[in-house]
């Protein structure tokens, strides 16, 4: 993910809790009920932080811009929990290091490139982890540790192994 998209992304989180987004043209709105006084108890730290992320989303194309205000309304319209897990989920990848969250990126890229079916079949295997035990998750993460390890041609030659054991 880019620095600008990054910035971008952090630009509407942000504006979910405090901010001022631009309905209509340049002209920016009336802040949301008590947008104000929550900004005033920021530190000044982070009130410069918050007019930071503010510029960035302005320096934007109108079409991205947009977009993200399309995606903060879509956040704002969902259930209470719903949106906290999302939040939940963007602070924690935001506390991964550099090279983690561009794992994360790669790897959420690659599962978007996939057809419905295919990703409906991911969400699947990842809920049934999920609901695993602690013991079963962890014989999980180890198995899926030493398939990344292995070159792409013993990934094959166990692929075809496997699909002959299911033959029988």
């Amino acid at each position: 993910m880019s620095r600008s998209a990054r910035l971008a992304l952090a630009a509407a989180v942000a504006a979910l809790a405090v901010a001022t987004a631009a309905r209509a043209g340049d002209a920016p709105a009336a802040p949301p009920d008590g947008a104000r006084e929550r900004f005033e108890k920021l530190s000044p730290e982070q009130q410069e932080a918050l007019r930071d992320r503010w510029r960035a989303f302005q320096a934007l194309p109108p079409e991205r811009q947009a977009e993200l205000r399309s995606n903060l309304e879509r956040l704002r319209e969902m259930p209470p929990e719903r949106r906290e897990r999302i939040l939940r989920n963007w602070e924690t990848f935001q506390q991964l290091p550099p090279g983690e969250r561009r794992d994360v990126l790669e790897r959420f890229a690659r599962f978007r490139e996939m057809s419905p079916e295919r990703r409906a079949q991911m969400r699947a295997a990842l809920r049934q982890i999920l609901e695993s035990s602690p013991r079963e998750r962890q014989r999980y993460l180890e198995n899926l540790r030493r398939w990344r390890e292995l070159s792409p041609e013993e990934r094959e030659r166990l692929r075809e192994q496997w699909r002959q054991r299911r033959r029988r």
